[in-house]
């Protein structure tokens, strides 16, 4: 079993120590594990901050590769636009996908590309909030696109999974304003300054919250805090059956 930086004790003590990061209590865990070609394994529980790329964080190659979730939790991942969500979850998730720039792209692909997107946007997301409430309901692993500006829809999924005895996970990627909107460029898209700044206000508000509670937001059982070193340090997110 290999020891590594990424998950610190518990109030119980449990758990290799862990490393100097903003968050002031890092989630126990289930002890991280190598896997025979996909490096270290994170079963998250509490808070793990896992971001590379600061002074005191854990160095490239020190976190893990892969997160493990039961087979029937929920995944919420939630940033900036442009934080590379959708890139995460495409290149890592191993189940069923809910991304709001998934139905955006198929809305577009259809109609005129002189039509600005504000004109259809009521209709995407209403669009992407049936697929949500389809999937949640369902059952079954999903991970979910969240734009973070709408706590509601966070509440919401709480809720749903908590009537059917599921858990629910959070991922929050900490992009910096720069990072998101080279990352909007690159895609070819672009947020408006009034609402990337409701964006930014969510975000400043969830880091704060978990790095003044230590712990999940209410109704999440997990919070992972990833930059882009340590998101693509990521290999796979995976539900398995235990």
């Amino acid at each position: 079993m290999v020891e590594t930086k990424v998950s610190g004790a518990g109030p119980s003590g449990a758990g290799p120590a862990g490393a100097r990061v903003p968050v002031p209590r890092q989630g126990p865990g289930v002890p991280v594990r190598p896997v025979a070609g996909a490096g270290p394994v994170l079963r998250p529980r509490g808070v793990h901050d896992l971001r590379q790329g600061r002074p005191g964080q854990p160095t490239a190659g020190a976190g893990p590769t892969a997160l493990h979730y039961r087979a029937d939790d929920l995944l919420v991942v939630s940033g900036l636009p442009g934080s590379g969500k959708s890139t995460l979850m495409r290149r890592c998730v191993t189940a069923r996908l809910v991304d709001s720039q998934q139905v955006r792209a198929e809305y577009a692909a259809r109609l005129p590309r002189w039509l600005p997107y504000f004109v259809y946007r009521p209709v995407v997301r209403a669009a992407h909030y049936r697929r949500l409430r389809r999937a949640v309901l369902a059952g079954g692993p999903v991970a979910v696109h969240d734009c973070g500006a709408l706590p509601w829809v966070r509440h919401w999924v709480s809720r749903a999974a908590a009537r059917q005895g599921r858990r629910v996970h959070l991922i929050l990627l900490d992009a910096s304003a720069g990072e998101a909107r080279e990352g909007q460029q690159a895609r070819g898209q672009r947020v408006s300054a009034y609402a990337f700044a409701r964006h930014r206000e969510s975000a400043r508000r969830l880091r704060r919250r978990l790095a003044g509670a230590g712990e999940p937001p209410a109704g999440c059982a997990s919070a992972v805090v990833l930059d882009r070193a340590g998101a693509r340090a990521l290999r796979e997110i995976v539900f398995v059956a235990s």
